[in-house]
């Protein structure tokens, strides 16, 4: 049977990180736009996670996770696999634990995000491809026996994503839906068996990028799924080159449906939010958005609607290269 976060471990957690993170606020988009966009009796709520320790949703699970291991494992460090954000809340979790990490990442990673890692202490192992990662990850935790932080498969992480769920609905308690970016899952599993034991009426709605939709593919096989060829986006973030079983099988119990975006919606959409809500975010931050524009605005129309903007770990350079390419 399924083991999947309760309540009660949500709660415990959340006390556990409170000193440790930012309870994110969140922001009623209100304006001529939205009413434009969307109709003035449909209310995007949106959760501003980007504001988060790291800049991403990610430190409330790798803290969880380094809270449950031994003094053996914190000696012998830390390895991870990541397109970057999960690498800066790892390397930054580490530092303040004092346990050294090291960080796979690909050739192809954000200078902005290296940089974070390097600046925090932890070691960069560069490989080729974001193919490559997660299965050099699990040979260099056995060749170094370092602990593994999964960036989506490991129970931590979705108990820290559940959090974020849960401080979601005590500031808006009454959503009729809640829509999240996908990349592996762990966000989207712990977010929505959170919201889900919580008001079983509101929906979940996960969003991935056509060019990275693994959990698409896997909601329709039943099974795990890799993408074909490798994910490509300018969601990076997002680009998990398949799904693992744990997080996928707390998708399908609780994620109510998936919904893919171009990566043209999703650059509209970090307009729209640059130019007016305010926020610079990275594509990743903007998907939940993009598709409430696009897929989903005649569904969730004039429903009160969570939006978890997650990330926000972008430079200048490549945020306005990412606005103007085509």
């Amino acid at each position: 049977m399924l083991h999947y976060p309760s309540i009660p471990d949500i709660q415990f957690q959340l006390l556990n990180l409170k000193s440790r993170i930012i309870q994110t606020p969140i922001h009623l988009w209100n304006t001529p736009l939205k009413n434009r966009l969307l109709g003035k009796d449909t209310f995007p709520v949106f959760k501003l996670e980007l504001l988060q320790v790291t800049g991403t949703f990610k430190i409330r699970g790798v803290f969880t996770a380094i809270d449950q291991m031994s003094d053996e494992q914190k000696s012998n460090g830390i390895v991870v696999g990541t397109g970057g954000n999960h690498g800066i809340a790892v390397a930054y979790a580490a530092k303040a634990a004092d346990i050294h990490a090291k960080v796979l990442v690909p050739r192809t990673i954000n200078a902005m995000r290296r940089k974070m890692i390097e600046d925090l202490g932890a070691t960069i192992v560069e490989l080729d491809s974001i193919n490559m990662i997660l299965e050099e990850m699990e040979e260099l935790a056995q060749r170094e026996n370092r602990t593994i932080i999964h960036p989506f498969n490991d129970p931590a992480m979705i108990i820290g994503s559940g959090t974020l769920g849960y401080e979601l609905l005590q500031q808006a308690p009454n959503l009729d839906a809640v829509i999240v970016p996908i990349g592996g899952g762990g966000l989207a599993a712990g977010l929505s068996c959170a919201i889900k034991q919580l008001n079983p009426n509101c929906k979940i709605y996960g969003v991935e990028p056509i060019g990275a939709a693994s959990m698409a593919a896997s909601f329709k096989t039943g099974k795990a799924e890799r993408i074909e060829g490798g994910p490509k986006s300018i969601a990076d973030s997002l680009c998990s080159p398949k799904t693992e079983e744990y997080s996928l099988s707390i998708c399908k119990d609780f994620v109510d449906k998936i919904v893919t975006v171009t990566d043209d919606q999703i650059r509209s959409a970090m307009r729209i939010l640059f130019e007016d809500v305010k926020l610079a975010v990275e594509p990743a931050g903007a998907t939940a958005m993009s598709a409430l524009l696009g897929p989903l605005k005649a569904e969730l129309y004039e429903k009160k609607i969570g939006v978890i903007v997650c990330g926000s770990n972008i430079n200048c350079e490549s945020f306005h290269e990412i606005l103007n390419s085509k």
